[in-house]
C-alpha cells in the first residue's frame, strides 16, 4: 500500500507516521513545507526503506506535488497540512487562505488528476464555531470564529463536492484539543515557556474558567487508522475525542505541579484567551464509541501525560 502523508513532519503528522510506517507493506510518502512541521520529528525513519520526505509547499508548488503523485501510485492520501496556529492567522488571514484551504484542495486536484480514490482528512472541532451545547457531527449551521476554522470548513466542503464528483472515498475526523511530546504551539507549549522566561509568576490568558476536552497525541492517531479502517460510506465523518474536559486554570496547576515551581498564576481576565478562541466546548462522541473506539486516557490525565513528556524533553 503506497501512503501520502501531507504535513507528516508536524506534531500530529509524525506520530501518524511512526504509527503508518508499521503497516504491512506500507509505503510511506511524506509533504511538508516545514512552516510548522520540523525533521527531527522524523529523522528516525529516513533510514527505512518504505520512507520518503519531500519539503514543498502544497499551495504554491503544483509542478512538484504532481510529480510526486506521478512517481507513486497513492492507494490513500492523509492530509494534515495545515496552519494550526491561530494566532498566527489572526494576524495574516492568508495563513489559512494557503496552507489550511489551498492545500486542501491542490491535493484533491491531483488526486483527481491521478485517480487517487481515498482521503482521510484532519479537521477540527473549530469548523462548529463558539456553540455552549454539546455537539453532535450533525449539528449546524455552522459559522467558525477563527480563519483556521473557516479553511477547515471550505476544505471539508471541497472533500464533499470532489467524493461526489470524481468517486471517491472520504473520511472526515474532527480534532479536539491535541496534547503530546513534538508540539510547537498550544497551552502546554505556551505554559512551559512562560516559566522558562519569568520566574516570578505565571501568566493565564482569560479568567482560566475556559473548558474543553484534551486528547493525548498517541489516542488520536490510533483513533484516525480506525476510523479509516473501520467506516466504509462514500463520505465518514467523525467527532474524535474525550468524555470529560479540563479547564485552563486547571492546566496551569498541573504544570506548576508536574515542574515543582512555586510561584502565582495571574489571569489577564475575560472569558476568552485570544480572538478566535472558543472558550468551552463539548463533543457528542456517540458516532465514534458505536464504531467501537475509545481513548485511553482522559482529558485530565492526556494533559498530565503531555506535561511530562514535554518536560524529559527539555
Amino acid at each position: 500500500m503506497n501512503i501520502l502523508v501531507t504535513g507528516g513532519a508536524g506534531f500530529i503528522g509524525s506520530h501518524l507516521c511512526d504509527a503508518l510506517i508499521e503497516e504491512r507493506d506500507a509505503n510511506i510518502v511524506v509533504v511538508d513545507n516545514l512552516s510548522l512541521g520540523r525533521k527531527e520529528n522524523i529523522q528516525h525513519l529516513f533510514a527505512r526503506r518504505n520512507f520518503a520526505f519531500h519539503t514543498i509547499d502544497i499551495a504554491k508548488e503544483e509542478g512538484k506535488l504532481s510529480d510526486i503523485f506521478k512517481n507513486n501510485a497513492f492507494d490513500v492520501v492523509f492530509h494534515l497540512a495545515a496552519n494550526s496556529d491561530i494566532g498566527q492567522s489572526f494576524h495574516n488571514p492568508y495563513r489559512d487562505m494557503d496552507n489550511t484551504f489551498l492545500t486542501t484542495f491542490q491535493l484533491l486536484n491531483q488526486m483527481r488528476i491521478h485517480k487517487v480514490s481515498q482521503i482521510v482528512f484532519a479537521s477540527t472541532s473549530a469548523i462548529y464555531g463558539d456553540v455552549s451545547q454539546e455537539l453532535t457531527e450533525e449539528y449546524g449551521p455552522l459559522f467558525p470564529v477563527s480563519h483556521y476554522g473557516a479553511g477547515k470548513l471550505a476544505s471539508e466542503g471541497f472533500i464533499s463536492s470532489f467524493t461526489e464528483n470524481y468517486s471517491l472515498q472520504s473520511w472526515i475526523v474532527r480534532f479536539p484539543n491535541v496534547v503530546g511530546e513534538r508540539a510547537t504551539h498550544g497551552i502546554i507549549f505556551d505554559f512551559l515557556k512562560k516559566i522558562k522566561e519569568n520566574p516570578h509568576y505565571l501568566e493565564v490568558l482569560g479568567d482560566g474558567e475556559q473548558n474543553k476536552p484534551y486528547v493525548y497525541v498517541k489516542d488520536l492517531v490510533e483513533a484516525i487508522i480506525f476510523v479509516w479502517k473501520n467506516s466504509t460510506e462514500k463520505l465518514n465523518y467523525f467527532n474524535i475525542g474525550v468524555e470529560d474536559s479540563t479547564k485552563v486554570r486547571d492546566i496551569a496547576r498541573i504544570i506548576l505541579e508536574e515542574t515543582k515551581e512555586v510561584r502565582e498564576i495571574r489571569y489577564t481576565g475575560g472569558s476568552r484567551g485570544w480572538v478566535g478562541d472558543v472558550p468551552f466546548f463539548a463533543y457528542n462522541l456517540d458516532k465514534i464509541h458505536g464504531l467501537g473506539w475509545r481513548a485511553k486516557y482522559t482529558s485530565n490525565e492526556a494533559v498530565r501525560l503531555a506535561v511530562q513528556k514535554n518536560i524529559e524533553k527539555r
